[in-house]
């Protein structure tokens, strides 16, 4: 079966940069659709399958945030923050309200090129999954995540929708179960090694997904703080396979 291509939409007032990044997109082998607003990129959406979201922040009428805390409202679809502000508390809360990642103008439209690559990659597969014909289910604390459909259940059998980051945050901790792991680790597992994502960015993630999974997320008891090294996650972790297809 022949691969689909990811179909990446561009959201930004800015006509040249869109069609700059449509070009430069095209000519590295994606399907790009162009959206000057809100309005139209919901437009977009409701017509056809969309892999991933490049929003800028800074438009007129309803801003990138805006239209990022409206779309992740009801759609996990990974998100690409545009903006021209610098300080670390914009980007933070892109991040708050849901943003995978955040790249600051002006950018090299090859590293851009490089993180819708990456997410588009995690929003298909988990990180590091074990090779072989029957993705895992892992399950800690009565929770229970299915890399297959990329589900997570609560104990009384809720889906608890998650970002494409939180997702793949949670995998690297179910994977490395009761172990130290620096902020750099998850940088590394999240972004690549070739990330330049400010610090930051990894306690945001995890402060979204401690909201979702912990009974306080103010007193954690799943994902701990290593003061100044980076997280422990505390709960034993049993993997199964997937039934599925068989």
């Amino acid at each position: 079966m022949e691969k689909a291509i990811p179909h990446i939409l561009v959201v930004d007032d800015d006509r040249e940069i869109r069609s700059r990044l449509s070009k430069f997109f095209r000519e590295h082998g994606l399907s790009v659709s162009e959206a000057g607003n809100g309005r139209e990129m919901l437009a977009i959406l409701r017509r056809g399958v969309i892999d991933l979201v490049v929003l800028d922040v800074m438009m007129p009428g309803d801003d990138g945030l805006t239209l990022c805390r409206q779309l992740r409202a009801t759609d996990s679809i990974p998100i690409i923050l545009l903006t021209a502000l610098m300080a670390d508390t914009d980007r933070i809360v892109g991040l708050e309200l849901g943003a995978d990642d955040y790249v600051s103008k002006p950018f090299n439209p090859r590293e851009l090129l490089a993180r819708v690559r990456a997410l588009i990659r995690r929003s298909s597969m988990a990180m590091h999954r074990p090779r072989n014909n029957t993705p895992p289910v892992y399950r800690f604390a009565d929770w229970q995540l299915d890399i297959n459909k990329r589900t997570l259940k609560s104990p009384d059998g809720a889906l608890v929708v998650l970002t494409s980051s939180e997702f793949d945050l949670l995998v690297v901790f179910l994977e490395n179960p009761q172990r130290a792991l620096k902020r750099e680790q998850l940088l590394e597992a999240l972004h690549g090694l070739a990330s330049s994502q400010f610090d930051r960015s990894i306690d945001v993630h995890v402060s979204r997904l401690r909201r979702k999974i912990e009974p306080d997320a103010q007193n954690p008891t799943f994902i701990k703080t290593i003061r100044h090294e980076g997280y422990f996650f505390t709960a034993a972790c049993e993997l199964e396979r997937s039934h599925e297809g068989r």
